[in-house]
């Protein structure tokens, strides 16, 4: 497959066809909040547990209480910290795979019967079409650059 244009903002191209590669914009992967939550554990754990040895004892199970919270919500984070899509194209086959919180799902259309549809609303997702099949694509990318994709996508399936 030979595309003639390499004008693509999104996509990478190759040998073997064309994938846009979109992902959760993360400023920590889930390593580094390992290491933040461990540090917070030593560090108010070690104050409660100067609290609790000057005889506020009510402060550890609070610390604890507080630590039991904070990593809920951190699992909850790290556990959609590698969510993504993935878009490729390559012969003759669209193929879309969507993953979240470490479950993937995925989409082959048949290139020639494909359809793109992008909604002029604000917040709307791109939908792909194709064989009985549907797929809404787009949500780790801002709402106002989903129309550049469709464009992309549609551009890459003609082939132009």
């Amino acid at each position: 497959m030979s595309l003639a244009c390499n004008n693509f903002r999104f996509a990478t191209q190759s040998d073997e066809g064309v994938e846009w590669s979109l992902k959760r914009n993360c400023s920590v992967t889930p390593a580094q909040l390992g290491g933040l939550y461990a540090s917070m554990c030593v560090l108010s754990l070690g104050v409660a547990g100067f609290f609790w040895s000057q005889g506020a004892t009510l402060v550890l199970p609070f610390a604890a209480l507080e630590l039991v919270a904070v990593a809920a919500a951190f699992l909850m984070y790290a556990r959609h910290a590698a969510d993504g899509e993935r878009i490729r194209l390559a012969d003759g086959r669209l193929v879309v795979e969507q993953e979240t919180a470490g479950r993937t799902t995925r989409c082959e259309f048949v290139r020639d019967w494909v359809r793109v549809e992008s909604c002029r609303d604000a917040g709307r997702l791109i939908e792909v079409r194709g064989g009985g099949q549907s797929v809404k694509v787009g949500r780790y990318l801002r709402s106002d650059l989903r129309p550049i994709l469709a464009r992309e996508i549609r551009q890459a399936l003609r082939g132009v």
